[in-house]
């Protein structure tokens, strides 16, 4: 198993930044894939940014460019730079660790864009 914690969330006006930070309970590198989702009032959840054991990594269309997933094997954390917000990227954010044990989610942090 693997508790995550979310932080970093919080009101920012639109070109703005912000760095979200997910703290694993285990070693990142034994776990398959680490990723960033996020879910918008009445959207489903959708995929941000995930990056697996082996370093790959994979953007959604709409923040390439601008979000930048990162992680540090020291802290067991993983990272979500997210710079030029637009209104559009607000939504609750979630981390996710998936394992051959299991799916695994943090308890959100938001993310709020004004115009």
């Amino acid at each position: 198993q693997v508790q995550l914690v979310e932080s970093g969330g919080g009101l920012v006006q639109a070109g703005g930044s912000l760095r979200l930070s997910c703290a694993a309970s285990r070693r990142i590198f034994t776990i398959n894939v680490m990723g960033w989702y996020r879910q918008a009032p009445g959207k489903q959840r959708e995929l941000v940014a995930t990056i697996i054991s082996q370093g790959r990594i994979n953007y959604a269309d709409s923040v390439k460019g601008r979000f930048t997933i990162s992680r540090d094997s020291v802290q067991n954390t993983v990272y979500l730079q997210m710079n030029s917000l637009k209104p559009e990227d607000t939504a609750v954010y979630y981390c996710n660790a998936r394992d051959s044990d299991g799916d695994y989610w943090g308890q959100g942090t938001q993310v709020t864009v004004s115009s």
